[in-house]
């Protein structure tokens, strides 16, 4: 079947923009864009602490919000960073979720203002996995408190479907969850296509979440999931109380669909319920990867939050 909806193609693996990797990093072409787009961020500077806002446990069901992750819009994050989150904010969305901070690197509290002034949160962020490591933990951390940010993704790492590095991986989010929990903030993983590849009779995927503590996120890409051919809302209810933050992307599997919200392929009332009865989800993530119709990255994302809003609308109560 033609998937026409993912837009990267293979699996994502970000590199640290705080120290570089221990180790050359090997990575499929069409995911370079995305590790570009992450590189842009220059090193992320110390920043005084600030008290952050307490995360709602899972099992007291937060409600759950829209946000947009911001590579979406990525030219027009490049070209000028504060008119896209001024169109995000006036588009409708709660907050945004990064993925590198463009002529705010280094300037947290300059951040935080930009988007107070604009009603926006940050609901999250894509970082590398040597951010949850050692000295550069502690100045994600410093970073991230800044701007009152509570999940910290690692979008991609080779080493998650390496029959044996996993497990050290694994301990890894184990050990930075531990430190982050205190604070109100939470580590975690971003899927692609690859994490549902088997180690025996189990996919990476489910290993990764018998290996990890309940503290640790398991950020559902929904249209990759669907593009591995599995059921999004199943894989939620698989781990209960562990999608706090979930990428809601359209995805068009074979004619007549498109990459939007309410037009593609995705049962999105089944994923919202699972959501929102079972993830423990507090934020709906829209990521829009691919532009059907000559329409703009904005002019798309703006189609998938009206779709969006539409369903949460028309949906049942809980």
């Amino acid at each position: 079947m033609m998937i026409a909806s993912v837009g990267c193609g293979g699996r994502v693996v970000a590199r640290n923009p705080i120290l570089p990797q221990s180790r050359e990093q090997t990575m499929p072409r069409a995911a370079l864009s995305r590790r570009l787009f992450l590189q842009s961020s220059a090193a992320l500077a110390a920043a005084a602490p600030s008290v952050l806002r307490a995360v709602d446990s899972p099992a007291k069901k937060p409600p759950m919000r829209i946000s947009l992750q911001l590579y979406s819009v990525r030219n027009d994050c490049g070209k000028n960073f504060d008119v896209a989150l001024a169109k995000v904010a006036e588009m409708g969305f709660a907050g945004v979720e990064f993925a590198g901070y463009h002529n705010y690197n280094g300037r947290p509290a300059d951040l935080a203002k930009r988007l107070k002034d604009l009603g926006l949160l940050a609901a999250g962020t894509h970082i590398g996995t040597n951010n949850l490591r050692g000295d550069a933990l502690q100045k994600a951390i410093d970073f991230h408190q800044a701007i009152d940010c509570p999940f910290l993704i690692v979008p991609g790492d080779r080493d998650f479907t390496h029959p044996e590095q996993s497990k050290a991986l694994a301990e890894t989010f184990n050990k930075a969850a531990e430190v982050l929990k205190p604070l109100g903030m939470a580590c975690g993983y971003h899927n692609h296509k690859d994490e549902f590849r088997k180690d025996g009779d189990k996919t990476y995927w489910d290993l990764f979440a018998e290996r990890t503590s309940q503290d640790v996120v398991l950020q559902q890409d929904v249209g990759w999931t669907v593009a591995a051919g599995l059921d999004p809302a199943e894989l939620v209810r698989r781990h209960p109380g562990r999608t706090r933050i979930t990428h809601f992307k359209p995805t068009a599997v074979g004619p007549g669909k498109k990459a939007i919200i309410g037009q593609d392929s995705v049962d999105w009332a089944a994923v919202i319920t699972a959501c929102r009865d079972v993830g423990g989800t507090e934020w709906m993530t829209v990521e829009q990867e691919d532009y059907p119709d000559g329409k703009s990255p904005m002019e798309c994302t703006a189609l998938s939050l009206a779709a969006l809003q539409k369903i949460l609308a028309e949906l049942k109560p809980a």
